[in-house]
């Protein structure tokens, strides 16, 4: 994300987002569905069928980035953010299902070939099919940077599939108009192998949010920073990390003074908190205070040696930051 978001921008942002991605896959349909039935083309048909999948995640999608949105109630007093992962989950799930497809139709194309119809019609179409995924991609982009949400980058990557996809069919139908029709399925299997690809790549970044992944490293060393600045703070240990759909979730130990009266250690964890708050907008941030003499009892984080203090060093490897 680069600038920090509200809720309310946010939420129409991916709105804008998932409309516009439904509205492109079913204005697809119908032109991959009149280009197949008069070219005849196994790669103009892969094509149909990955948008077939591509309008069923977006709805999907739709309404997952609705729900997550949703705020916190009683049965689920962390929000409804997995759901997004869940969407992630679910679209891997639809990908990889279409490229098994494929796969079955061009190897059925290969051992019993035919010849293709109306190629000019068929290039067209994927060529305004390739015009309209580039501006939904460009929507999508912006959205998830300012965003950074998952369900649409999983949305995005398959649609960035499809621009691949789109130009190598031109390709094969060129290539068969000009006396290779046998290349037509092969480039359908190509297709199918790049499909498989993105449903792994989409399936992992959900299953890593999930099963609660930690923030990437530099995310987890700026925390410390922010933590370290503030005066009174003698280091920071046990800090612990997690994202559920555009919430991060935070929770790490100060180290202060053993004779810091109480109110001073509150305030101190109070104004940590705002810091952190500040460059992690709408995080759930938790922190507990510890007494200095306390330190070699916590956990240490081999992960984040590079930030600690030689003090902290010396006392069993607990995060600082320099």
């Amino acid at each position: 994300m680069n600038t920090p978001i509200t809720p309310e921008q946010r939420q129409r942002l991916l709105h804008l987002a998932t409309s516009a991605s439904v509205a492109t896959a079913l204005l697809l349909i119908v032109g991959k569905l009149v280009a197949w039935s008069l070219t005849g083309s196994v790669s103009v048909l892969a094509s149909l069928v990955d948008s077939l999948m591509d309008a069923t995640a977006s709805i999907i999608n739709l309404f997952a980035v609705r729900y997550a949105m949703a705020p916190p109630d009683a049965q689920h007093r962390f929000g409804h953010g997995k759901a997004e992962a869940l969407a992630g989950l679910g679209q891997a799930t639809f990908i990889a299902g279409s490229a098994v497809f494929l796969c079955l139709q061009a190897v059925n194309r290969l051992l019993h070939p035919e010849p293709l119809g109306d190629v000019g019609v068929g290039i067209g179409v994927m060529s305004f099919a390739i015009a309209a995924t580039a501006g939904l991609l460009l929507i999508q982009r912006h959205v998830i940077r300012r965003t950074g949400s998952t369900a649409i980058r999983a949305d995005s990557l398959h649609y960035l599939t499809d621009l691949v996809t789109n130009a190598s069919i031109i390709v094969a139908l060129l290539l068969g108009h000009f006396g290779w029709p046998g290349l037509d399925p092969v480039f359908a299997i190509g297709i199918a192998v790049y499909i498989l690809k993105s449903a792994w790549e989409i399936g992992a970044e959900a299953v890593d949010l999930l099963m609660d992944k930690e923030l990437p490293l530099e995310m987890k060393r700026r925390i410390v920073r922010i933590a370290r600045a503030q005066p009174g703070v003698l280091g920071v240990h046990d800090l612990r990390t997690r994202q559920s759909g555009h919430v991060y979730f935070i929770q790490l130990h100060l180290e202060l003074a053993d004779a810091l009266p109480l109110i001073e250690a509150h305030a101190i964890a109070d104004c940590v908190e705002a810091g952190i708050a500040a460059q992690f907008p709408g995080a759930e941030i938790l922190i507990h205070q510890d007494p200095a003499s306390s330190m070699e009892r916590e956990r240490p984080d081999p992960e984040l040696e590079g930030e600690q203090t030689p003090a902290a060093a010396a006392s069993g490897g607990h995060i600082a930051a320099a």
